[in-house]
């Protein structure tokens, strides 16, 4: 399974995949024909990879919705970031998405194509009628990203929620 847009290929890792992300990036990167330059895999970051890792385990069935999707440049096979359905659509048919880029490729569009792609993907399913979407407050490169998606706010709590 891989989404396809006009500069990127968009893949889902499977079960074993997200294990070598975090424990042996070079075979993944063997594996997938790509070099990594997204979000370090560190601190934070590697603590959400890995309880992401047990989630999808533990409903493989399902495990597109668990997981990180690589985004890689069809150029050049360089993996600029990664994004991801964070679980199943919810009991208002809603599911949400997050996602990151490295540093050196913000600004070129990459997200907002993967976004678009993603949504549209999602909404191909019978039992998702909304994305959504959670911005820390002043987060401007994350709001610009999602209202060039479509994405209107939705509700504010500790932080700002978009959908479309």
């Amino acid at each position: 399974m891989t989404i396809e847009t006009e500069r990127l290929q968009i893949i889902p890792l499977t079960t074993r995949q997200l294990d070598l992300w975090t424990d042996d990036i070079r075979s993944l990167e063997e594996e997938l024909n790509c070099t990594y330059a997204g979000q370090p895999i560190e601190g934070f970051f590697y603590d959400i990879v890995k309880k992401i890792t047990g989630i999808a385990k533990s409903d493989e069935d399902n495990y597109l919705f668990h997981t990180f999707w690589f985004i890689i440049r069809k150029l050049d096979r360089i993996t600029v970031g990664s994004a991801s359905f964070k679980g199943l659509p919810n009991a208002n048919s809603e599911v949400g998405i997050g996602y990151g880029l490295g540093k050196a490729y913000e600004g070129n569009g990459y997200m907002t194509e993967t976004v678009k792609a993603m949504c549209q993907w999602a909404k191909e399913h019978d039992n998702i009628s909304y994305i959504i979407a959670e911005t820390e407050d002043g987060n401007m490169k994350s709001e610009k990203v999602l209202k060039r998606c479509g994405f209107v706010f939705y509700k504010k709590e500790k932080n700002t929620w978009w959908r479309v």
